[in-house]
């Protein structure tokens, strides 16, 4: 394939690229998006196959086959509920990429004599880049795996730490850009390592969405440096368009939290402890109601509307499929159901609006937080299902509170609250939730799918 018909290829699958992502800003349109993404990608990598610096297909073929096989295996059988952490562990990957190329490309390049200043820049970015992005996506992994605890891990000077750390790594990838010190070369790599961990421990459980956004940017920025060091024009394309989509995208989500990236990227930063007793300690003297099946179904049954909120605890017992029975069941006794989605609402953005897609509950009765909000003072039941901080009234009432100034759905105005919980443990965040304490909220019992599946046949029961 000659050069120019190379770059036309590479030319359709930017655009192509460009309307996936236009395609995948609204449900009706994503499955449109993935496959125009998925053709823009196939479009790529033949054409980067046929290209005339391609000497020997060995090791590519060999390549290809083994990351086929993994990741056909990991895709049939990741969980939806593990979505955000082989998100997560695939951005590492891209991380990791960016480093062993530019390692690779500068020790081709010394043997050869074809160093400069240039080149030596664009590797000490992608090193950089990449080593933050690998390491940093390893310990969120870690985080929302379980393997680490999700509660934010902070000491007295760790933003000054940060700081040293960040501005020795730039230090020594300037002496190493212009000098090709081996040594600057490996203390900058294992700083920027190094960085990424220091980054992503000090971040709380309720802020993980937006740190899987924030990797997916470092890894397009990643992907982009080392197109810079291949000389690949789509490689380069491809990475601004994840690096900018990431950004903007962490930026709204921030933006919904009432959270600055500032704040959240440093884990916090310049945030108080707040002042006064915490309110869930007072509250817990109260002691919370449970309820069982046929008083949610009691309730429901007679209601005008139903506002369902789900959660990670939806995720993890599959109980999407049931609440569509139930919300159909529920629409033949004419009883108005809507359901109410947080931007941070699971474990990375979207996750519920595509759990709530794979069970065909209809577009329109799917609401974000700005537009459901207004609804619940006129909603008679209000269903969380396993969901938790985003409904926690703290984040409004509680200055000590680390979710405090995060925007919630507002399910405490509802006239009953219902809420499905496994057990009295906290969300994600580690945070009591108040709204568990108050007069119009009940608490029901067991897993959430076997809940929901007992107050559809409780409503079948009712309709003979």
């Amino acid at each position: 394939m000659s050069a120019n018909t190379q770059a036309l290829a590479y030319l359709v699958s930017a655009v192509l690229f460009i309307f996936a992502l236009k395609g995948l800003t609204h449900p009706r349109t994503a499955r449109r998006g993935n496959f125009l993404g998925m053709a823009g990608m196939a479009i790529a990598i033949i054409a980067t196959l046929m290209g005339a610096n391609i000497s020997s297909y060995g090791f590519i073929v060999a390549g290809v086959a083994a990351g086929a096989v993994i990741g056909s295996v990991v895709a049939f059988r990741v969980q939806m509920t593990a979505m955000p952490q082989l998100v997560a562990a695939l951005h590492s990957f891209v991380g990791m990429a960016a480093v062993l190329v530019a390692l690779g490309t500068f020790i081709n390049k010394r043997a050869a004599g074809e160093l400069n200043g240039v080149l030596m820049g664009e590797l000490s970015a992608g090193i950089i880049i990449g080593a933050i992005t690998f390491t940093g996506s390893v310990i969120a992994f870690g985080k929302l795996q379980g393997i680490l605890s999700g509660a934010p891990v902070k000491f007295n000077g760790q933003h000054a730490l940060n700081a040293v750390l960040g501005l020795a790594t730039l230090v020594l990838g300037v002496h190493f850009a212009l000098t090709g010190s081996i040594s600057s070369l490996v203390l900058m790599t294992l700083l920027a390592f190094v960085i990424g961990v220091t980054l992503i421990i000090p971040i709380g459980g309720a802020d993980m969405p937006v740190i899987v956004s924030m990797l997916n940017s470092y890894s397009g920025w990643a992907a982009a440096a080392t197109g810079f060091t291949l000389h690949n024009n789509l490689l380069i394309i491809v990475g601004a368009l994840v690096g900018f989509s990431g950004a903007i995208l962490s930026y709204i989500m921030c933006k919904a939290m009432n959270r600055s990236i500032i704040n959240v990227v440093f884990g916090g930063f310049g945030s108080g402890d707040g002042g006064g007793d915490s309110g869930a300690g007072l509250a817990a003297q109260k002691g919370v109601k449970s309820a069982a099946v046929e008083d949610a179904v009691y309730w429901m049954e007679d209601a005008n509307k139903v506002i369902i909120i789900p959660g990670y605890g939806m995720a993890v017992a599959q109980a999407q499929h049931s609440l569509k029975e139930m919300m159909q069941l529920l629409e033949a006794r004419n009883v108005e159901v809507k359901f109410a989605v947080h931007p941070v609402a699971g474990r990375m953005p979207g996750h519920m609006n595509v759990l709530l897609a794979e069970a065909d509950i209809p577009y329109e009765n799917v609401l974000e937080m700005d537009d459901i909000n207004p609804e619940f003072p006129s909603c008679d039941v209000a269903l969380v299902v396993g969901a938790n901080d985003v409904v926690n009234p703290a984040a409004k009432t509680d200055p000590s509170s680390p979710i405090y100034g995060m925007p919630i759905l507002e399910a405490a105005k509802a006239r009953q609250v219902f809420f499905l919980k496994r057990s009295m443990r906290p969300g994600y965040s580690g945070v009591d939730n108040l709204l568990f304490y108050q007069d119009n909220c009940s608490l029901v019992f067991g897993d959430a799918k076997d809940t929901i599946e007992g107050m559809v046949n409780a409503l079948k029961g009712a309709g003979h």
